[in-house]
């Protein structure tokens, strides 16, 4: 598992260290493929194969196939996998009773909305979901959490993801009242990465610019230990 260790250097002041980002990435690459992308391929896959409502259940039964395959391995399960699942079972339930492919797609626009609303209770309420999934990529110990301004990081940084939710929802939303029903799910997936890579990048920089305000300096490199108190 990926972490992060803090060190005190002579004559550098304290150095928090952090997974190369290429580490990250291979941490974060198959939790997203899992996940997101996989899904959407079984999904095409049963509609090629059967119809509609085959590709809902060839969709759903991939999801469920890797959280008990992760369970039989006592591996951890990702918040996004148990999150993702969750959402897709209703999705199912929906489309696969009403046959209407129009509320399948349309209910992750409205999830969209949720969260971004989701995200801006959360952070409101000093519990952002945005701590939390960082765990999923590169975890955090809590001694390092309670630092107030790390605290005061991931609530901020809650509203941003929030107002990239809100844009994501309605682009997509958009989205599906024009396009044909073949080609929107590869155009939202498309979308979709695109925006959460921009959110991405501003949320790393901004965590590093904070991590210097308080007294840090980030530095990306292969160490992968826990954080300790000094």
């Amino acid at each position: 598992m990926l972490a992060v260790s803090e060190a005190v250097h002579p004559g550098a002041g304290a150095v928090l260290e952090l997974p190369r980002p290429l580490l990250v990435l291979r941490h974060a690459v198959p939790v997203i493929l899992e996940s997101v992308v996989a899904p959407l391929a079984a999904y095409y896959c049963a509609y090629m194969l059967f119809d509609f409502r085959g590709a809902l259940l060839g969709a759903l039964a991939w999801s469920y196939s890797i959280v008990i395959r992760h369970v039989v391995r006592r591996e951890r399960v990702s918040t996004l996998m148990l999150l993702g699942t969750a959402l897709l079972t209703m999705r199912t339930i929906v489309a696969f009773v009403t046959g209407s492919a129009f509320l399948y797609f349309i209910q992750p626009t409205a999830m969209a909305f949720l969260a971004s609303l989701l995200l801006v209770v959360s952070a409101l309420a000093g519990r952002p979901f945005t701590q939390r999934f960082t765990a999923d990529f590169c975890p955090l110990s809590p001694e390092f959490l309670m630092r107030p301004l790390t605290r005061r990081f991931f609530v901020n940084v809650s509203f941003l993801w929030a107002a990239i939710m809100l844009l994501n929802g309605v682009v997509v939303l958009t989205l599906l009242l024009e396009v044909s029903g073949k080609s929107f799910a590869l155009e939202r997936s498309a979308i979709t990465v695109s925006l959460t890579a921009v959110a991405v990048f501003i949320s790393i920089a901004w965590f590093t610019r904070t991590m210097r305000r308080d007294g840090l300096v980030v530095r990306f490199g292969p160490v992968a230990r826990q954080l300790s108190p000094q």
